[in-house]
Formats: C-alpha cells, structure tokens, sequence
C-alpha cells in the first residue's frame, strides 16, 4: 500500500464508501436533450435579497423546458444560521411564485432522489471524495496554528511574497508519514488541504454565459477542503454537491468571479466537469448621482420581506425582474399583450453583463399595470391573502361583505381602459375607505373658482332632485340641469371659451359631489360609486357637507 493510500486510511478510517459508490447512488439525470440543472444554494440566515429573488427566478425560467430546478441549503457555517431560515426563504420564493421541483422542505424533508440536500447532512459524502484525494496524493493534513499561519504570513511580509499557503510556504506540504502519525496519536488538530498543481504562469479560462470569455491565473493556494471539525469549506462542498446533483449551470453574482480559479482547480482535482456558469452583475440604485448596490442596511428595498410586507404583486414583481433580466423583455411584452409572463423565451444571452439599475417608480408602474387587468375577484383573493398577515382592518371590512368588496373592486374593471390606482395590497384600504364608513374621512378642496357658498348651493341644489333609480344618463341629465341656475356652464369648452360668463362649468358640479361622498377629488366612475353606497349613505354625506 502506498504511503498516500496508509495516510487516507489514517485519517478517514471510518469511510468506507468510494466515489463510484456515490456515482451510482446519483447518476446522470435522465432529461431531455438541452434541458438545464439549476440551484438556488443559500446559507440559513434568514435574510433574502432582492438579488437572491433575482437569481432564483432566472435558476427556474432557465430550467423550464424539462430540466429541474433545486433548493440546497448550505449550513456548513452553524454560526450564522438563524431558526426558521428554510422556512422563510422557501415562502419568500413562493410568494413570488418561485417553486423548487426538488429540494429540502420547510418541514425539515426533502423531495427529490439527490439529496440529502443539507450540507450538514452530506459530511460523510465530503469525507469520501476528501479520502479519494489523499489516496490520489492530491490533498493532504495541515497542522499548523493560527499563531504559525500568522507567522508564517509576517514572513512573507518581509520577504515580498504573495500571501497565502502554498508552494514552499505551504509547510506540511510534504511532511513524512511518520511525522503525520505521530501528531496524529498526539491529538493534534489539523486541517486537510488540496495539494495545488497550479501556475502562477498558466491561465484558467471560462466562457461565462453573461460575461463571455474570462481568463485568470491558475490558482496556486493549497486551500482548505476541511476544517478542523471534519466539515467542508463552502469551496470543496459545493464542487462535490454541483457534480452529483448534476447541476449543469451556476447562477450567481459577479463577486463569485474571483473564485472561479479555485472552483476550476477543486473540479480538475475531483475529476469532475465543471458546470457553465452564468455570473449575474449585482442590482443597483442611484445615490447622490452616482451608482451603488443595494444595501440590506440602507435599502428596505433590497429585502425581499419588503415587497411582501407591501403587498406587491407576484406577477408585478417578476415581470419587473424580467425587465431587469433581459435586454428584448419589454419587446417581447408589448408584442405579446395579455400573455403569461412564462411564455417569454429567455436567453442568457441577452442579460446584461452590467448592473441593472433598480428603478422602484418603474416597478410600481408595472404593478399598477398588473393589477388593472385582473379580476374583481382575483384582486379580492390577493388583497385577503395578504390583509389577513399584514392589515386586520382591511381584512375584516372585506370579510364582513365579500360581495360588496368585489363590487367595490369591478369598478372601472373590465374596460377598454382600466383605471390604474393601486400598485400594491397595502395602498387598497386607502382606495376603497370611502365606501366604509369606519374608513370615511372627508375632506373638502374645492376646485379653485368654486367658492363654499357656491359648492353649498351646488350640493343643496342636487340633494333635493338625487333621485338613486336613475341610471347613468338621466343620473348626468340631472348633474346638468343644476348649471345654468346656478351660473354655470353644462359646456366646458363654452367654460374655456368665455370664463368670464361662468361661475364654473359641470365638471366642477361633479367635483363637488365627488368631495362631499368621497372626500377626494379624483375617484373611479361616480355614477357606479354612488350606486353602490346608496341612498340612505349619499344623503347623510351630502347633508353632512352642507
């Protein structure tokens, strides 16, 4: 038996597996031709990014047409890991419309037949593929301290020197076996490193599918596959994860370039094909005439809680995102009007490999475009799935009389063109709280050439000839008639023409109605408003603005 072979046994005495054993458990998938493996891969922090949405709905559109899109939780790192971290960020992706095929489960399962898929539960994976190594002569056990590391890094301070651990730096390097065996009996703590074969003077090179052609040098570190408790570093695990859940493309942000050499070297060494990868540059935003990314400390935007907790919705969001996503989106959306955002062919190809700008004006006027088209009864649906979590008053007015609420909602719906007030559930109690008289709040600005006596008069006038059996035209006849007695014009462009003849025109007589049933100026069609508050409601308003 070769020294390599007697110091795996050394070190790893209780795997018994091989690779191959591990290649038979997950084999190749069986997908179609062209079909893609993605994964989202988070750390159990809690905290989901806006990036993190982003590159998750591109991971599921890029796997669409037969491929699978996977969850795997990476929570090597105990430290960091907050309770319930799966939980939220599978209902931030759900909220979203974001769903894994496969994955790890908010109970604490799993579907699929290539997981488990928690680092925490793969150590004995890591360990084999780790053993396989040494055997191979391709890593091998570091006993150095923290103190030596230091020591070791002030010396090539002086000396000039590139810091790191590697080449004639990399002190255990080539440490005999016997000396293994020795600080082995004696308990001492090690680590176990790759034996790089790298060249400062050779160059990876890897197409990016967003970035295009990158060329780096090799990487020439001998870095750490496992920590001294025996568990991966994210570097060697995610190598060994990607390779047997057969993932096929990476999507990730940008800042992972830098690792490339190192994921290139860690592929190379385990034998494996190293997947495509798709580097997405991070979203930005606007700061004092400058660009920056955006901050979980800075931006409650950059959260995905916030849109959530806003109420935006899911179809607003990722058609938003899509925008960001690729170059021909919005082409393909005005081409296509009506049709299902999954139907967009998307291309890696024509991502940007520069940042996105976040525009939130632009997202909201998307949504307000999403949610003009719905139904009275999906808006309904939407508005109650989120009240219930986030606004109990709005969830127990709509509760009260869905019927009502839903007749609230058809007004100006189902039109040639649909009025567009709301963009998210949080701004609908304000819409809709002139209809409830809990919510009612009046407020009177009156048009500027209209003055209290006269929108008195004005209301005084159509409180004795309301008549609530009318239906629209004789509802605006009677609107009408009230002019002239007053001095004012049922003609606006009469109004226009010869101001100086008219107290006003009937679109200040409409506004005066308006304010006193509604406290606002600009509402949705009044006619349908005053329908459906009512006689008994529209004469205690009006009699209260008088």
């Amino acid at each position: 038996m070769s020294d390599y072979a007697l110091l795996a046994e050394l070190l790893f005495p209780h795997i018994d597996k091989t690779p191959e054993d591990y290649e038979a458990v997950y084999p190749p998938r069986n997908l179609p031709e062209g079909a893609k493996v993605t994964r989202f891969a988070p750390s159990p922090t809690g905290f989901m990014h806006l990036g993190n949405l982003f590159v998750s709905m591109i991971d599921s559109i890029a796997a669409r047409d037969g491929g699978v899109f996977y969850l795997r939780i990476e929570d090597t790192d105990k430290k960091r890991e907050v309770e319930d971290a799966v939980e939220r960020i599978l209902h931030g992706l759900a909220a979203f419309g974001i769903v894994p095929q496969e994955g790890e489960q908010a109970d604490g399962g799993a579907l699929g037949d290539y997981g488990p898929y928690r680092q925490s539960q793969r150590k004995d994976i890591y360990q084999c593929y780790a053993k396989s190594l040494v055997e191979k002569g391709l890593a091998y056990p570091c006993f150095c301290t923290e103190e030596e590391l230091n020591y070791l890094r002030a010396k090539q301070e002086t000396a000039g020197a590139n810091p790191g651990y590697y080449g004639e730096w990399a002190v255990f390097r080539n440490a005999p076996l016997g000396e293994v065996r020795r600080r082995l009996r004696a308990g001492e703590p090690y680590v176990l490193r790759l034996r790089s074969d790298g060249s400062e003077e050779k160059k990876i090179v890897v197409e990016d599918l967003v970035k295009g052609k990158i060329e780096m040098p090799e990487n020439i570190m001998d870095l750490v596959l496992l920590k001294a408790d025996g568990i991966p570093t994210y570097h060697f695990a995610h190598a060994v994860d990607d390779h047997l859940m057969r993932t096929t493309h990476v999507v990730r942000g940008d800042e992972w370039i830098a690792s490339l050499p190192v994921h290139i070297a860690l592929f190379c060494a385990l034998g494996f094909k190293a997947p495509k990868y798709v580097h997405v540059s991070p979203i930005m935003k606007t700061d004092g005439g400058g660009k920056r990314k955006l901050s979980k400390r800075k931006d409650p935007e950059a959260a995905v809680s916030y849109y959530a907790e806003q109420g935006y919705p899911k179809e607003g969001v990722v058609t938003y995102l899509l925008t960001l996503a690729n170059s021909n989106f919005e082409d393909w959306l005005r081409a296509n009007p009506g049709k299902a955002v999954t139907g967009f062919p998307f291309n890696f190809k024509k991502m940007s490999p520069s940042g996105a700008l976040f525009d939130l004006a632009k997202l909201n006027d998307i949504c307000k475009n999403v949610i003009s088209v719905m139904t009275a009864e999906q808006v309904y649906d939407y508005v109650m799935d989120w009240a219930a979590q986030f606004d109990k008053t709005l969830h127990d007015l709509f509760s009260a009389d869905p019927c009502y609420a839903k007749a609230i909602l058809s007004i100006d719906r189902g039109v040639k063109k649909p009025r567009k007030d709301i963009a998210t559930w949080s701004q609908v109690l304000d819409y809709v709280s002139y209809f409830y008289d809990e919510a009612f709040r009046q407020r009177f600005d009156l048009p500027e050439n209209i003055s209290a006596a006269g929108a008195k008069a004005i209301l005084s006038a159509y409180a004795a000839v309301y008549d609530e059996n009318d239906d629209k035209d004789a509802w605006f006849e009677r609107i009408k008639a009230l002019c002239e007695p007053l001095g004012l014009t049922p003609n606006v462009k009469e109004f226009k023409a010869n101001p100086q003849n008219y107290k006003g025109h009937v679109g200040d007589v409409s506004t005066v109605i308006r304010l006193a049933l509604t406290g606002r100026e600009n509402t949705p069609d009044l006619y349908s408003i005053m329908r459906l508050l009512g006689k008994d409601r529209v004469l205690r308003r009006l009699n209260t603005a008088l």
